[in-house]
């Protein structure tokens, strides 16, 4: 009889340093059964390096917040969900990045009526620890409740009362008063891209928004830099923000431009100047003209801290130019005016040749978009004579005569060189 053999050879390739070690089947299952049971803290540095680089970036946050403190798992959350991550914009922390841009993204998208609060309150607690700046530059008002009759007149004023209460924004109080490490906050109260749906209520901030958002900023006081820029911000509610901002411990930057400032809102900041320790102030695009000039450059004699005042865009003209010159023949804190695109001209030049003769602290005066004119620039030309502080004297557009400009520029310029070669010789012994 013929009989077949059937061979059956061992695999060649098996071996026993292919069975997994005890620790790997247990890092496994940690990983496995991390969100029942985030043993994070109890191992190694090795072993829990291995456990975060296998987690998923799904995980809920609840698990993940106050436990995960590796930068490469944060830098993957990242990642994975925006295109775009410049980490150095966040001190260089890939967690700060993912909460701030988190916490960012659920109050643009908030609508007070739609939205569950819970929804903020929640995120309190696992991100408190690491958020420092927010910038939310859209804030959605509660959605249209429409209640008119078909036959109705949808603009009348009546209807503009009734509405007022469907304009209200998201009280930040609860939320910012939490975040103990917030320095910096840069709101907008409008919506980004309405399209074809743009309506006026869409863009308003109301008193009962200005009243909310002045009491939190109010009780941050760790904010440095506050920014509220594109939000109708009107005469009386800017009185409101600078009371409450009078006295701040911290605030350093105040950024109010393209707004709807006026006079009385200039006189109100123009307080805050000589009573906070405000560095910066930006009131670019507003509808100051000379007596809120004159208010502002009073608190600019008084102050000893502001570093840098933005009129760009505004109606301060010459009675306001002159009276800003004139603080500034006292004031000792200033390097930086722009006074662009404000119907100055030559009388406000007469005071500033003043001012770049005696002024010491001066290093950069915007004047672009003026009538400063010939007898103007002349004037500019003489007070920079003995001056060695400005370096730059931007007159674009002043309507100064093309000698004149070349002059200008070439003393400026060389109190820029020496300025860069003194700094050469003599490097600031000041931490970076």
């Amino acid at each position: 009889s013929f009989y077949t053999r059937r061979c059956i050879t061992e695999d060649p390739s098996w071996s026993l340093v292919t069975v997994p070690p005890l620790t790997e089947l247990c890092l496994q299952h940690i990983v496995h059964n991390f969100e029942k049971n985030p043993i994070l803290n109890y191992l190694l540095p090795e072993h829990q390096k291995k456990v975060v680089d296998r987690l998923s970036t799904s995980l809920p946050l609840t698990v993940t917040a106050n436990i995960v403190s590796h930068e490469d798992y944060w830098k993957r959350c990242c990642m994975e969900r925006w295109q775009v991550c410049d980490v150095s914009s966040y001190g260089d922390s890939w967690k700060r990045m993912f909460f701030e841009r988190h916490l960012e993204n659920v109050l643009k998208f908030f609508i007070p009526n739609a939205t569950d609060p819970e929804q903020v309150l929640e995120l309190i607690p696992l991100c408190q620890g690491y958020v420092r700046k927010l910038e939310i530059d859209q804030f959605l008002p509660p959605l249209r409740v429409d209640q008119k009759e078909s036959n109705d007149l949808s603009d009348t004023e009546d209807d503009a009362e009734l509405g007022e209460a469907y304009m209200h924004h998201y009280d930040l109080r609860e939320l910012i008063t939490s975040l103990p490490h917030l320095q910096e906050l840069h709101l907008t109260y409008g919506v980004k891209s309405c399209g074809m749906n743009f309506e006026w209520s869409l863009f308003n901030f109301t008193e009962l928004d200005c009243s909310n958002l002045a009491a939190a900023v109010k009780l941050c006081r760790n904010l440095k830099v506050f920014k509220l820029t594109r939000s109708k911000v009107d005469d009386d509610k800017i009185k409101l923000l600078a009371r409450n901002l009078q006295h701040h411990p911290c605030l350093l930057e105040l950024d109010l431009s393209h707004n709807l400032i006026r006079d009385h809102g200039a006189q109100a900041l123009g307080k805050l100047i000589s009573h906070s320790k405000l560095e910066i102030l930006d009131l670019c695009n507003n509808q100051i003209c000379h007596l809120g000039a004159q208010a502002l450059a009073q608190g600019l004699a008084e102050s000893s801290t502001l570093t840098s005042l933005n009129l760009r865009l505004n109606f301060v003209e010459d009675k306001g130019g002159e009276a800003i010159g004139r603080a500034l023949l006292t004031n000792t804190s200033l390097k930086s005016l722009h006074l662009g695109s404000n119907n100055l001209s030559q009388p406000t030049a007469a005071v500033f040749s003043q001012v770049l003769a005696q002024n010491t602290t001066l290093t950069s005066i915007n004047f672009s978009c003026n009538h400063l004119g010939l007898d103007g620039g002349k004037q500019l030309l003489e007070g920079l004579a003995h001056n060695k502080t400005l370096t730059d004297l931007d007159l674009r557009h002043a309507e100064v005569e093309q000698e004149t400009d070349f002059l200008i520029h070439e003393i400026v310029w060389a109190n820029r060189e020496a300025v860069r070669l003194g700094s050469l010789q003599h490097p600031t012994s000041e931490p970076l």
